[in-house]
């Protein structure tokens, strides 16, 4: 097995290395894609959550033989690496294992990963992933520990892929640049799935709102491609 790999397709344009490091999660995002993926049934990914077998050891391995350092790895795509109510123990050991190696590591999570804080830099980034259907408690569930990362020297970011309700995603911006708690946002449609957004508008609207905070942001390559089809 190894661990660390090049992403490819969409996956792609959040990082040039990733990692996965449990065999599910339990948020249960209705347009998760991670199930059809690893061809496992839908109830048993959301229920069955452990560390995938030797994946602190295998990392260990891979990084030793390859000689794997000065990388930026995304944790993760097919999981959560803080996935709410499980032991995340796998993860605090796979990000000194690529500290300890010269690595940087890019997470994003709907959890809460400030108890790894300690192990984090300013070349580390702390993300959380927000598609303005939230509730206020879930956002701000979300946020704190981001608002206390940013506060260590953290690099701080938030994807916004999926967005459900643009208008909310739209606000969300703007009260996380104006607290001043974000770095930088990635911006990307719902796909796969019906929407009534008019993505266009949407896409040029959350554009010009970046560009106006002076707030650093990446659109996706298919909301892009919505916004540059229309003109």
């Amino acid at each position: 097995m190894k661990p660390i790999y090049i992403p490819k397709g969409k996956a792609k344009e959040y990082g040039d290395y990733a990692i996965n490091i449990y065999t599910g999660c339990p948020h249960r995002c209705f347009y998760c894609f991670a199930p059809n993926v690893l061809r496992k049934d839908r109830e048993l990914f959301h229920t069955q959550i452990e560390p995938r077998p030797e994946i602190v050891d295998e990392t260990r391995r891979q990084i030793e033989r390859e000689g794997i350092t000065g990388k930026l790895v995304h944790l993760c795509f097919t999981c959560d690496p803080y996935p709410t109510g499980y032991d995340s123990t796998a993860t605090r050991e796979i990000i000194k294992l690529l500290k300890e190696s010269g690595n940087h590591v890019q997470i994003l999570t709907k959890g809460d990963g400030s108890r790894d804080f300690d192990l984090l830099d300013s070349e580390d980034w702390y993300g959380i992933t927000l598609d303005g259907s939230e509730t206020a408690t879930e956002f701000c569930d979300r946020v704190y520990p981001m608002r206390d990362a940013h506060a260590k020297g953290i690099k701080t970011w938030v994807s916004f892929e999926p967005v459900l309700v643009s208008s909310n995603v739209l606000d969300q911006i703007i009260a996380l640049k104006r607290v001043g708690i974000i770095d930088k946002v990635k911006i990307g449609k719902l796909n796969y799935y019906p929407s009534d957004i008019d993505w266009s508008d949407f896409g040029r609207k959350a554009e010009k709102l970046c560009k106006d905070l002076g707030l650093e942001y990446y659109i996706k390559e298919s909301l892009r491609a919505e916004m540059e089809g229309s003109e």
